[in-house]
């Protein structure tokens, strides 16, 4: 294995983390900012990108890091070494309730294809990459722009998903119809499209956007029922506007709503 080969255990049920064991001399990176506790012994060190390539060089690696800016990443992860003996453990949180899910990817071809914000940590070796799409439609339309991220090698990965998780094996030709948005990931083996929800009042009254990602097996799916981006709306819609005053929370009524509580001041 060219990956450091860790095992794990994930703790929790709606608000998960998952802790890492570390033999002396394994390590693990991070995205910045998953980081949650650690046994004293571990060292922690900021690096260019993913340093899953020793001899690239130091252009290698800022092309590497810079490949991450197109995901939206930062520049930097975070790497955790065990330096000394014995076993040592590091956790890290998921950002938002939901499960974290682990991708051992030497089950799935040492290729992984996820949403480009899903991506937790991994054993050091393995590659946190972009996955372009090689289809216009799916770039303009496909909720994720052009780029998705792909774990390459053949150790373990942990990605986070918001909700509830859904798994899906699909057969070979077997399609699956999914909210681009609530995607998780799928192995290399499924090829993903963009079709078009299709009927004019679909389309401007149905709520459900103008398109759907269809993945064709075969192949393993996996789905979430919460994108944070969806989250993220809702609590948005529901915010109070104004000085802190709540606007009837989305409701139709709005004003009129102010006027029946005796608060229209």
């Amino acid at each position: 294995m060219t990956a450091h080969e860790i095992d794990y255990t994930i703790y929790g049920e709606e608000m998960q983390y998952v802790e890492i064991e570390l033999d002396p001399q394994e390590g693990v990176v991070a995205e910045a900012g998953s980081f949650m506790m650690m046994d004293d012994g571990i060292k922690m060190e900021t690096i260019f990108g993913d340093g899953s390539k020793k001899d690239e060089g130091l252009m290698g690696k800022i092309f590497g890091a810079g490949k991450r800016l197109l995901t939206g990443e930062s520049l930097f992860m975070t790497a955790f070494y065990n330096t000394i003996g014995g076993k040592k453990k590091v956790s890290f949180a998921s950002p938002y309730p939901g499960k974290i899910i682990a991708v051992d990817l030497t089950k799935f071809g040492n290729k992984f294809i996820c949403q480009k914000d899903a991506f937790l940590c991994a054993a050091k070796g393995v590659s946190i990459g972009i996955e372009f799409s090689k289809k216009l439609g799916r770039g303009l339309f496909g909720g994720e722009g052009f780029i998705m991220q792909k774990l390459e090698g053949d150790g373990m990965a942990f990605v986070h998903a918001g909700g509830t998780t859904s798994v899906k094996e699909l057969a070979v030709g077997e399609k699956l119809k999914v909210d681009t948005g609530c995607i998780i990931g799928f192995d290399n083996s499924v090829n993903y499209d963009i079709e078009f929800v299709g009927g004019i009042k679909n389309t401007l009254f149905g709520g459900e956007g103008m398109f759907f990602a269809t993945l064709t097996g075969p192949g393993t799916v996996y789905i979430q029922s919460l994108p944070f981006s969806r989250l993220a709306k809702r609590v948005w819609a529901s915010a109070p506007r104004g000085g802190g005053k709540d606007k009837g929370e989305g409701s139709i009524l709005g004003s009129l709503g102010d006027l029946i509580d005796g608060d229209n001041r």
